[in-house]
């Protein structure tokens, strides 16, 4: 693979439609956060999940894509209409995983369109899938690929990269597990043929952007394959070292994965973005940690800030 995959873009802008955590009064801290003025007029929401309109510039051409849909039915749509954001215009959208917090809004999404809409995602993303540990079994909510297609998906099953935006934009595709850390979620089973076995969520992708001048944007979901991993594989099918920002869930939350934290933060200060935007499920005190030990490039984020990159 070669950086031919991906076309360089002029900037790329990114809008957090959902995430955990919202605060009306976080002050812009970087050249590249857009935080929104304080309204109290304006009543964003937050949840469990993760939502991001990513737009795509290059020359007089915008592109835009949406990356998941977050938990809820209704919380992508309301933000998007808070914020005064048609989602109508959109190319496609793109899973980065088949989880239910970041499926939830696509029914009405892609009910209220109009049109046939292109769902990028691998295939192991409509899998019945469970939490399986000491404490209890839970079954999560599966994505139901006829009541999407009913709406107005237009499915797209896809296991390499591919790109979107006329090239400008880069599915990740299965990402490559090189790390010696990064070992997946442990938990999770999923019901594969007549059986419940280990999940290691191969659907897990991201998307990246090659800004000119700059380097690479990667956007996570969950980076259940790892964010390192997730950054190394960007860097090796596009053929671009320079890595501008990390952003996105990077699933380092809970006990689970707290031995995880130390080795990421020090292979993020490896990689060197200027900027990373740990987001979702990167959780409270990874996120506190990337702050405190790479200040000035680590953003804190919230919902309905848009990132100029």
């Amino acid at each position: 693979m070669t950086g031919n995959l991906l076309k360089p873009a002029d900037r790329v802008e990114v809008t957090v439609l959902v995430d955990n955590y919202i605060d009306l009064f976080v002050p812009q801290s970087t050249p590249v956060d857009r935080r929104l003025p304080f309204d109290p007029a304006r009543q964003l929401l937050a949840e469990h999940g993760l939502s991001c309109l990513v737009r795509v510039f290059a020359g007089r051409k915008e592109h835009a894509v949406l990356l998941d849909a977050g938990l809820s039915r209704e919380c992508m749509a309301w933000n998007a209409r808070q914020l005064g954001i048609s989602l109508a215009g959109i190319e496609a959208v793109v899973l980065s995983h088949g989880h239910f917090d970041h499926t939830g809004g696509l029914a009405e999404l892609f009910s209220g369109a109009g049109r046939q809409v292109p769902l990028i995602a691998h295939p192991d993303a409509f899998l019945r899938r469970r939490l399986n540990n000491p404490k209890g079994t839970v079954e999560l909510p599966q994505l139901d690929a006829v009541a999407l297609k009913k709406a107005g998906a237009d499915i797209l099953l896809r296991r390499e990269p591919s790109a979107l935006a006329r090239g400008h934009l880069l599915v990740t595709g299965v990402v490559e597990r090189t790390t010696g850390f990064e070992k997946g979620f442990p938990d999770m089973e999923a019901y594969a043929g007549d059986c419940w076995s280990p999940d290691p969520i191969n659907d897990d992708q991201a998307l990246v952007v090659n800004v000119q001048g700059k380097g690479l944007v990667v956007i996570s979901g969950c980076a259940h394959a790892g964010i390192i991993n997730t950054v190394e594989y960007a860097r090796k099918i596009t053929g671009v070292e320079n890595v501008y920002a990390v952003m996105g869930g990077f699933h380092l939350t809970g006990p689970i994965f707290a031995p995880v934290i130390r080795p990421t933060i020090d292979a993020m200060k490896t990689i060197d973005p200027a900027y990373v935007v740990p987001m979702h499920c990167t959780g409270w005190e990874a996120i506190n940690r990337f702050m405190a030990e790479m200040p000035g490039r680590s953003i804190l984020n919230t919902v309905g800030t848009t990132y100029v990159l």
